[in-house]
């Protein structure tokens, strides 16, 4: 914890031009990197593949649980927008806890974001093949390592290209979540009320939702909204960081929310009756309330989606292997092929080392990968929240960058929400992240710990808009 104050270095401070990879281009602004991170969050998948499991479980109230979430939130993305404006690196979360809170607190952030860049998009991609089942039928295992094959050529282009791609992707899911918008509310069933009156349908009989439903649904309506924080992954090559982070963040946030919640509530007052809503089929609902073809076309905008996410999670986590490449964290081979990039000032080894092991992950049991993730993503938030604790110490306190409200009462607050969840989570996954964890900590006690003065050396790119 003695390099907790220390100022971020910047890259040509640690070493000389030749062993040092070239910094990202500033190439974005804030509508390219809202796209590309909106495009993250993907709200139809969410609406499609996320909703569909608090409709069976609160019904009528999975709207509530949404907007509970979505305040949730809005804690956590203050948090990522103070750090991710401190501490702007396409390092991401673990450059803010390294700098902030020591370099070993930015190690452990840094395993669980590697376990969550190899995992995730695995995860996504193989939902493909449900939504393509109206046009043709394909092995989803098989559907899954296509998708992470094609967003790895993607994220091998100009970064403003992908933001173009995703952002025609983006527009399309967006349709698609507009369309069962104005359907859901031009065949209301019910009124307004019904939203604050929680009834779901289980095993043919209804029942009221209570407060522990809501509470035992929580983890999965705070994921609706999830993948906001990709903005900071992209700080690098924002125009004008200091400023646009926090925008970016912020701004996602509220555009999914918005493009998520207004569908679900047209769905909850629109379904025909309460078995049909619990039962969360929406391509259903969607075919009842016009015709098979737009049913179609929901669920090719549904597999569009996805693809689109593939794309930009792929993006994204290159950049996590780039900056730990600059940040020396490997042997030196390892380090510079990480930091090597193509003539789209892409970092390309990163990219194909986070593209191909996802195509792989696609043939592997996803249950198992699926719990992991959550312990992962629940330990990287909770030391970010910690992190916001220390980003008014010492030389952080005066540092030009922008500040969340209510600090430190919403870090506190979170961290001892996120302890609480971890603590309910699986114990077969909390174990092997756990085992994992504590693999990387041997690997920094007898590697990285002796070497402090060349390596793991958390950096900043020099950059006059700083």
């Amino acid at each position: 914890m003695t390099d907790t104050l220390r100022p971020p270095l910047a890259v040509a401070e640690t070493a000389t031009a030749a062993d040092t990879p070239k910094k990202l281009t500033r190439s974005i602004g804030v509508v390219g990197g809202t796209l590309l991170t909106l495009s993250c969050v993907t709200p139809a998948s969410s609406l499609f593949v996320i909703v569909p499991e608090l409709f069976s479980s609160l019904g009528t109230f999975t709207a509530m649980s949404i907007a509970i979430g979505a305040l949730i939130c809005i804690a956590v993305a203050f948090c990522y927008s103070e750090l991710g404006t401190l501490v702007p690196s396409a390092g991401g979360e673990y450059a803010m806890v390294g700098t902030l809170a020591g370099r070993f607190a930015g190690w452990l952030v840094f395993i669980q974001s590697l376990i969550v860049v190899m995992i995730v998009p695995s995860l996504i991609a193989i939902g493909t093949a449900d939504y393509l089942a109206p046009i043709v039928h394909v092995d989803a295992r098989w559907a899954g390592a296509a998708v992470m094959i094609a967003a790895t050529v993607a994220g091998l282009l100009d970064l403003r290209a992908n933001a173009w791609i995703t952002g025609i992707f983006l527009v399309l899911e967006v349709i698609a979540a507009g369309v069962v918008a104005f359907l859901g509310f031009g065949h209301a069933e019910r009124g307004a009320g019904s939203l604050f009156h929680g009834s779901v349908v289980a095993d043919g009989a209804t029942s009221a939702v209570g407060l522990g439903a809501i509470v035992a649904a929580m983890g999965t309506a705070l994921f609706v909204t999830q993948g906001f924080s990709t903005a900071i992954y992209l700080s690098e090559e924002l125009e004008n960081p200091r400023r646009n982070v926090a925008r970016t963040v912020l701004w996602t946030l509220a555009l999914s929310v918005v493009v998520i919640i207004l569908p679900v509530v047209a769905i909850t007052l629109g379904a025909p009756d309460l078995a049909a809503l619990s039962a969360g089929n929406i391509s259903d609902l969607v075919t009842g309330w016009s015709n098979s073809a737009v049913g179609t076309f929901i669920s090719l905008c549904v597999a569009l989606a996805i693809i689109n996410a593939g794309i930009v999670m792929v993006i994204q986590n290159s950049r996590v292997l780039f900056a730990s490449g600059r940040d020396k964290a490997w042997p030196e081979p390892v380090n510079r092929a990480f930091g090597t990039l193509n003539r789209f000032s892409a970092p390309w080894v990163s990219t194909l080392a986070v593209g191909v092991p996802g195509a792989v992950l696609c043939f592997v049991p996803q249950d198992q990968l699926t719990n992991i993730t959550g312990v992962a993503v629940t330990a990287l938030y909770l030391l970010v929240a910690v992190a916001a604790l220390f980003s008014r110490r010492g030389h952080h306190k005066h540092a030009p960058a922008w500040r969340q409200p209510l600090w430190p009462v919403l870090p506190v607050l979170l961290t001892v929400g996120l302890v609480y969840l971890l603590t309910q989570l699986d114990v077969t996954a909390l174990a092997w992240t756990g085992g994992l964890t504590a693999a990387a900590s041997l690997y920094w006690l007898f590697y990285l710990r002796p070497r402090q003065a060349d390596r793991w050396v958390i950096t900043l790119p020099e950059d006059e808009q700083l």
